[in-house]
């Protein structure tokens, strides 16, 4: 629940502030008249996101053990992609998300603005679309259904409050530190997510080694221990784990996370220059919403 937890708190802030930056941009350029296109590109996308996640859901009834374990692997593996992609592309553009965006406001509002609807949807369904795989993928790994969505709900709903006292300048957050350490602990989640689509794909005969086992420490850790459930809910540990599944998470981990911490150094080193008279700003030293003329 935890994970689950954390990564509808992190889409959902993503998107809670760029849905704020668009329409304190929007009001800055006098144009209220597009705000409720901008908002139906917001329904739009979530309601997309709603669509994926029932269609993950219920569009593998009826189908074979193998067929459901294939599909189930194969959506994992795009699931960490996804998280992948996410975490170090908001890491890279979080120091202009406001810049890039204003950028395509501009372009949208020429006519009567319909494109803001466009940028609307892509800005806030790519965060729902991630969101939906990746509680999906967890939701498979863990085998339960409540806890899972609970989490992510509360996330979304911490978020959407988080997002709206940042928009009115009543809680200012280290964004970059957020967006750090989420970030990293989003990788280990993936990892187990990854692992565990390698088992899903050898359940389906796709892969071999299923009963190859690199460790099985199931009695230390019992699966239905309050520990081994927490483990097994945060970073999808199992117990039993074949050598492949080992390989898959240390090949994705070990590089993955590596270059991830450099690439947190590097976004450090920027704010040395105001030793040097330079002045910078990021997310964590300016206010990310509020527009000022």
């Amino acid at each position: 629940m935890l994970a689950n937890y954390l990564i509808g708190l992190r889409e959902g802030l993503e998107a809670a502030l760029v849905v704020g930056i668009l329409i304190a941009y929007v009001q800055k350029l006098e144009r209220p008249d597009v705000l409720r296109r901008l908002w139906a590109g917001v329904a739009l996308a979530v309601l997309v996101a709603l669509a994926l996640g029932a269609v993950l859901t219920f569009g593998t009834y009826g189908l074979s053990f193998e067929a459901q374990e294939a599909i189930g692997g194969g959506l994992s593996i795009i699931a960490t992609g996804f998280v992948t992609w996410m975490v170090f592309w908001m890491l890279r553009t979080s120091q202009n998300l406001r810049g890039t965006l204003h950028s395509d406001v501009d372009k949208a509002l020429v006519g009567a603005g319909w494109g803001l609807v466009l940028v609307a949807f892509l800005a806030v369904g790519r965060e729902g679309i991630e969101t939906a795989l990746f509680i999906w993928a967890a939701v498979q790994a863990t085998g339960e259904t409540t806890l899972p969505i609970l989490g992510a709900a509360l996330g979304i709903a911490t978020a959407v409050v988080l997002g709206y006292l940042i928009y009115k300048g009543l809680v200012r957050i280290d964004l970059a530190k957020f967006f750090a350490w989420s970030g990293g602990f989003l990788i280990v989640v993936a990892a187990g997510v990854l692992s565990y689509g390698v088992h899903d794909l050898q359940e389906a005969g796709i892969l071999p080694g299923l009963y190859d086992l690199a460790f099985d420490v199931s009695a230390i850790v019992p699966p239905d221990s309050w520990y081994g459930t927490l483990l097994k809910g945060t970073v999808n540990f199992s117990p039993a784990t074949t050598w492949l599944e080992m390989i898959a998470w240390l090949a994705y981990f070990i590089p993955t996370m590596t270059l991830f911490v450099l690439a947190v150094r590097r976004g450090r080193k920027p704010s040395s220059a105001s030793t040097t008279g330079t002045t910078t700003t990021s997310p964590s030293t300016s206010h990310p919403i509020k527009e000022h003329s």
